[in-house]
């Protein structure tokens, strides 16, 4: 058995002197007490990893000490020992926090095996404690960059959010915003904060299993079910389960997911009864969920029974404050990961990165960090180790911040409009990179609009749509939109 120390508290000098015999030959050092008052001074001065604590002391009772070693913070595992266990103490003590009971006589061979199970549940705890805590560290408030009047703004609604009892909660933004660190954040600020977080792609699982993951089935159910399985709301009982891409639930899977919400019950996959479900429902969509109500592809009664809590995610873009501080985390993040020193970045590369609309929000920001610090050997992050697509936005804008707001005489188009004039920099260009930053110029003039961006651009709206497609500038349900395939 590992060192550790014991402190006995007894009044009586043989039952101290046998109980020190044995702890010795078990290799723990021992401390001793004859009376209560002593016991919570070596407890706290001490620290014994393990205490016996008799229940009849001649100045305070045992039952007073432990409520005041549990005060303190001084009680880790506590043995009680009597000659005469009352139930009503039993029952008091261990509420209080004592691991178990001994009687006197006392049976040393108990008492070993007593001794090693407490000290086990000790360590265990102690265990679970710390990794809850680097749990709480590594995904609680500090770890959301929250500087600009957006975020900061957010942050205070989902602190109050977490502390409530709301059971449901929808979290919407774009793909990259941190739905998932915001769900995580209000579990691990909330009463639930001890219990299972557990976390399902909606979109990943195929809808015929989908049942059975969120609900569990009986052995025997269909075929491959050899063994019942506990599904995912059962394994988040007294927790919180994140359902991302909610969208994606079938419509069978949304009626079912709408009658636990409201009945506070599930039943398994071939199961006749049903069990409580005591789940903490946060679901998350990078999708307009609304507009899929009105499309019909997503159940009204569903969405207002999540939204009754509703939290939006503002992207990137119009939260510009928030990408430097982002940067400063995301490079003391990887100095540590990677074992670097660098210190910040250069002006040119604080530039780059300002000027970029992220379309992948903080989740792109974050991985364009990453490859800047797998590659930077020098104490800054400079422009030429982030991503071509930032980078090249960036020879975008050089390009074209000379064109001249009045045409050219010089040159005319065939359409006998007149040729701008452009700047081609330095270490050269691509036609499909001019072709791609008119397109990104066109729809950043005509605020989103197609129609309006392939009028300036003097192309068909199916044409445009094509080439925002090739050039990734479509979201995806627009993708689901029909357009023509015309010659680029």
């Amino acid at each position: 058995m590992a060192e550790e120390t014991v402190l006995i508290v007894d009044d009586e000098k043989l039952v101290r002197w046998s109980l020190r015999q044995k702890y010795e030959e078990w290799g723990f050092t021992v401390l001793e007490a004859e009376n209560g008052t002593a016991g919570l001074r070596l407890a706290h001065s001490g620290n014994p990893g393990l205490i016996l604590l008799d229940v009849r002391l001649p100045d305070l009772s045992g039952l007073e000490v432990l409520e005041r070693l549990k005060d303190s913070g001084d009680a880790r595992a506590v043995i009680m020992i009597t000659a005469d266990p009352q139930l009503d103490d039993v029952k008091t003590a261990i509420k209080l926090g004592a691991f178990d009971f001994i009687g006197k006589p006392i049976d040393f061979d108990e008492l070993h095996v007593t001794t090693q199970n407490a000290l086990e549940a000790t360590r265990l705890r102690s265990e679970v404690e710390s990794l809850r805590s680097e749990m709480q560290r590594r995904v609680g408030y500090r770890d959301v960059v929250a500087v600009s009047k957006k975020m900061s703004e957010l942050m205070g609604f989902v602190h109050k959010v977490a502390a409530s009892e709301a059971s449901t909660i929808l979290i919407q933004g774009e793909s990259g915003t941190g739905k998932d660190l915001i769900a995580k954040a209000i579990h691990y600020q909330s009463s639930r904060q001890d219990k299972a977080f557990v976390a399902i792609n909606c979109s990943a699982i195929p809808e015929t299993l989908m049942e059975a993951e969120l609900f569990g089935h009986e052995k025997g159910a269909f075929t491959d079910a050899k063994a019942m399985k506990k599904g995912l709301f059962e394994i988040a009982d007294r927790g919180t389960l994140f359902l991302d891409e909610i969208g994606e639930l079938s419509p069978f899977l949304q009626a079912k997911l709408l009658r636990v919400l409201e009945d506070q019950v599930i039943r398994r996959v071939g199961g006749v009864k049903d069990m409580q479900a005591d789940v903490r429902v946060i679901a998350a969509s990078n999708r307009d969920l609304e507009r899929a109500v009105q499309e019909g592809r997503f159940r009204q009664d569903l969405f207002y029974r999540l939204a009754i809590i509703s939290i939006y995610i503002p992207p990137l873009r119009e939260r510009k404050e928030d990408i430097l501080p982002l940067v400063e985390f995301f490079i003391e993040h990887y100095n540590t990961k990677f074992r670097k020193s660098i210190r910040g970045i250069a002006d040119d590369t604080r530039r780059l990165l300002l000027n970029h609309d992220w379309p992948g929000n903080v989740r792109e920001l974050k991985n364009a960090i990453e490859r800047a610090m797998i590659l930077e050997d020098e104490p800054v992050l400079r422009p030429a180790y982030l991503p071509f697509s930032v980078a090249q936005q960036h020879a975008h804008l050089t390009a074209f911040e000379h064109m001249s707001p009045r045409a050219s005489s010089s040159g005319a188009l065939p359409n006998g409009r007149s040729l701008p004039r452009l700047f081609i920099p330095e270490g050269g260009t691509s036609l499909e990179e001019v072709e791609r930053a008119l397109v990104e110029m066109a729809l950043r003039q005509a605020n989103g609009n197609q129609t309006h961006a392939a009028k300036l651009l003097d192309i068909s709206r199916d044409a445009l749509r094509y080439k925002m497609k090739k050039f990734g500038l479509m979201h995806a349900e627009e993708e689901e939109q029909p357009a023509s395939q015309p010659e680029p």
